[in-house]
């Protein structure tokens, strides 16, 4: 079953597959209890309240035997870093300039759940127990892909594959079967450490760890309230996450664009946006502009201070105005980025 199962899973539009056993691995815990303990995972405090469920898969679920493992590649078509340094455009994460993954990824999971589901019954297997994730539940999807074959866990963290690069995003099905488990994918980072020169604001403490507090993904995603100064100037004009350390690794050569979903085919509005447009939006403008998309969840005030920091970064004197008018915005993170911006203006 395990090969039809991977055939209807290229169907479905995943472009990995890979089988990992549910039990739970003590060196997995402990490296998650460490970066915790280290209070690497900033104020996403959901990562510590369910950790012993994100370490063991049999313990958020005891009836898990087996893990399927998913990715579904959004390879970019041009260069992430292709926009740094412009004075008028913002940078949106690759991630982000399709569709919303949650939304894509789930479907198909489902789908390919519900087709295991009948074949298990065609086979004599009974109805099997299942479950499906993508990213909001407690689940370690990078430590499974690598147990499940699917690539290694770089020196960035992300999972890096030998042939989407480091442009995958991961699901996985915990189901009450007992497929035959892949080999665990060995390491093949070796010596390099571009991703680690590459990171604008220092957010490695050590190869294969992140300091999330530091990371301008987290910054611009994750974290409520203003952002703090040491990290502003190196934010560049990145208003919503930040690709440099997967974009440099050189993986990537081995990735091609034709095996992205066509559901993260970049949508023309998000390639390359103008700041001030972006800086014009009001709750209306920003919901509408980012509908389906998953930059709706951080909200209009979060996304504009975002904007403002890439604005005060730009040195461009015709985003004056638009901050200016900011800097009476009811929202009080969003006037104290427009009070630094129009300083730095």
């Amino acid at each position: 079953m395990q090969d039809r199962l991977r055939a209807q899973a290229a169907t479905l539009g995943f472009a990995a597959v890979g089988f990992a056993d549910a039990a739970g691995d003590p060196v997995r815990k402990a490296r998650l209890e460490e970066w915790l303990g280290e209070g690497h995972h900033g104020s996403m405090e959901w990562m510590e309240a369910r950790k012993d469920q994100r370490a063991d898969p049999q313990v958020l679920w005891p009836g898990a035997q087996s893990v399927i493992a998913l990715g579904m590649a959004y390879t970019p078509s041009v260069d992430p870093l292709a926009l740094e340094g412009d004075d008028e455009r913002a940078r949106i994460s690759v991630y982000a300039q399709g569709r919303d993954y949650h939304d894509t990824v789930k479907k198909a999971l489902k789908a390919l759940a519900r087709w295991l589901v009948a074949e298990a019954e065609r086979d004599g297997l009974g109805t099997p127990e299942l479950k499906v994730f993508v990213d909001t539940a407690p689940v370690m999807e990078k430590p499974l892909g690598q147990a499940a074959g699917l690539g290694w866990q770089g020196k960035h963290t992300n999972l890096v594959s030998r042939d989407h690069g480091s442009w995958l995003f991961l699901g996985a099905i915990y189901v009450a079967l007992p497929f035959a488990p892949d080999q665990t994918h060995a390491d093949r980072c070796g010596s390099c450490r571009a991703c680690q020169d590459a990171c604008p604001t220092d957010a490695f403490p050590a190869p294969y760890r992140i300091d999330a507090r530091r990371c301008i993904s987290y910054l611009t995603i994750e974290h409520h309230g203003p952002i703090p100064e040491e990290f502003r100037e190196a934010m560049g004009n990145r208003i919503y996450g930040c690709d440099d350390c997967l974009a440099v690794c050189p993986w990537n050569k081995f990735a091609d664009a034709a095996a992205r979903h066509k559901a993260f085919v970049p949508r023309a509005e998000l390639v390359a946006p103008r700041l001030a447009e972006l800086l014009a939006l009001d709750d209306a403008g920003f919901r509408q502009l980012f509908s389906g998309s998953p930059i709706k969840r951080i909200g209009r005030n979060r996304f504009v201070r975002n904007c403002l920091i890439a604005a005060g970064n730009s040195g461009n004197a015709d985003l004056r105005a638009p901050v200016e008018a900011l800097r009476s915005d009811p929202d009080p993170v969003v006037a104290e980025a427009a009070d630094w911006a129009a300083t730095r203006l």
